[in-house]
């Protein structure tokens, strides 16, 4: 990884760990944090955020088309890492677990990519 990246990785590594510590097993109080509070409402809580975010950077990038503040794309994409950040820490995952996927896949085309997980997923139905 270069500079940027290591930066990059240390800087999610560090939000995440900050998220783990406000799980509830962790003694994270769902009145006195955010996050905590998402955790403790479970998956349905935090997913609606990230859809809803999801949303919000769709809706910033299409402002953009029209002449909107390329900043807001930044402001909604970091909403929604930060919710995507709640949901790994949830499911025990971890940013360093996308960075390996995203390495994996990096140097392969996306249609390949696809392609194979397709050619995988039918395999594995027996078909």
């Amino acid at each position: 990884m270069t500079h940027t990246s290591d930066f990059l990785h240390d800087a999610l590594e560090r939000l995440a760990a900050v998220i783990e510590s406000r799980k509830s097993a962790n003694g994270g109080d769902p009145t006195a944090s955010y996050v905590a509070r998402l955790l403790h409402l479970g998956p349905d809580a935090f997913l609606k955020k990230i859809g809803e975010e999801a949303t919000e950077v769709v809706m910033a990038a299409k402002d953009v088309d029209h002449g909107g503040d390329k900043r807001k794309i930044v402001n909604e994409v970091a909403d929604l890492w930060f919710h995507c950040l709640i949901a790994l820490a949830h499911y025990d995952l971890t940013p360093t677990d996308v960075i390996t996927e995203l390495e994996r896949r990096a140097g392969t085309s996306g249609i390949e990519e696809k392609a194979l997980r397709k050619a995988v997923l039918r395999d594995a139905q027996g078909g």
